[in-house]
């Protein structure tokens, strides 16, 4: 029986807390290279554009620096706005964060949802399904190394990724089409919304392949606390802005919403989506689950201070992994 923790970073600071990141930026660092020496098994970092909060828009700077402090922890991209990014040059830093990271990149593509980044980026919505739809291939050829036919003209992507023929391609969507054009094209599916794995399943039966090992283990993320109500009076603020600011998107660009907006942070918390436990509730939640789980922690959410992150992830060092070897239960290990 092996439990996989894995940790998620966005870097938001809402506004009525300052500008200065950098204190931010530097924990997340820092807490990736004590999760990293603890066995945790990846790190998941996002990528949005032009945010009031300053939600990390260098996902792949941000990999890189996490690697070089990192020797075993996979460096998962999730997502990475597709068609924000050149072909070429996409093609080029992901193979760059796999030779830094020894092979250890998962790049999830998605076509992104918030119509205002596009516009930043003198694109639109319109374009991303064909992006989407050539994306993966692309890589493939151009992680070979070789020159090959593009649009009419020959280019080479050079240098080639430690992984080959290259780093394991995530797609994440919420659509059916996404759903299958994931089932054609990529190792893994990651969709916000579970509703849509049923038709990846379909298509990846029609195909002849088989559902990815990952889709096999059950997946939690909580929070941490030895008293989850004080530790709610300081975190809630926090988790409260960042499941407001995630619904208003989804409502203004008419995706998907798993994040209804709510008017405090007693309503928040009744949704059950920022699950707060005791680490002795964790470890019989893991056992409940036959010790065969992932379990996620997003330390700093929607804003929350370094200083409570970090007591909160102390309690899995001091507490939970101790409890868990007790039980004949490992830490770390595959996905």
């Amino acid at each position: 029986m092996t439990v996989n923790f894995e940790l998620r970073y966005a870097l938001r600071q809402p506004e009525h807390k300052g500008d200065d990141f950098q204190p931010r930026y530097q924990a997340c660092i820092e807490q990736c290279a004590w999760a990293d020496k603890l066995g945790f098994t990846a790190v998941m970092i996002s990528e949005h554009h032009g945010s009031p909060d300053g939600y990390m828009p260098s996902p792949m700077v941000i990999g890189g620096a996490i690697a070089a402090v990192t020797e075993k922890m996979r460096i998962r991209i999730a997502s990475l706005v597709g068609p924000l990014h050149n072909p070429v040059r996409f093609a080029e830093d992901l193979a760059t964060l796999d030779l830094l990271s020894n092979g250890r990149l998962e790049p999830c593509i998605s076509g992104g949802y918030v119509g205002s980044e596009f516009e930043a980026m003198g694109t639109s919505l319109a374009n991303r399904k064909q992006y989407m739809d050539e994306i993966v291939p692309f890589l493939h050829k151009a992680w070979t190394g070789q020159p090959f036919e593009w649009k009419g003209k020959t280019i080479r992507v050079t240098p080639r990724p430690v992984q080959r023929p290259g780093p394991p391609i995530w797609m994440g969507g919420t659509s059916k089409a996404a759903a299958r054009r994931a089932a054609r094209h990529a190792d893994v599916f990651y969709p916000p919304n579970r509703e849509v794995m049923a038709t990846y399943y379909e298509e990846l039966e029609k195909l002849g392949r088989k559902p990815p090992i990952r889709h096999r283990r059950r997946n939690m993320m909580v929070w941490l606390a030895e008293d989850p109500d004080e530790f709610w009076a300081e975190f809630g603020p926090s988790a409260l802005h960042e499941n407001n600011v995630y619904g208003q998107w989804y409502l203004d660009w008419g995706a998907w919403n798993g994040y209804e907006i709510e008017d405090n942070v007693d309503s928040l918390r009744a949704t059950g989506r920022y699950p707060v436990v005791t680490p002795d509730e964790l470890v019989a939640s893991i056992e409940e689950l036959g010790g065969e789980a992932t379990i996620m922690f997003h330390p700093m959410a929607g804003g929350a201070e370094p200083e409570l992150a970090w007591k909160s992830l102390k309690l899995i060092e001091n507490k939970v992994i101790p409890a868990l070897h007790a039980k004949g239960i490992e830490t770390g290990g595959s996905q």
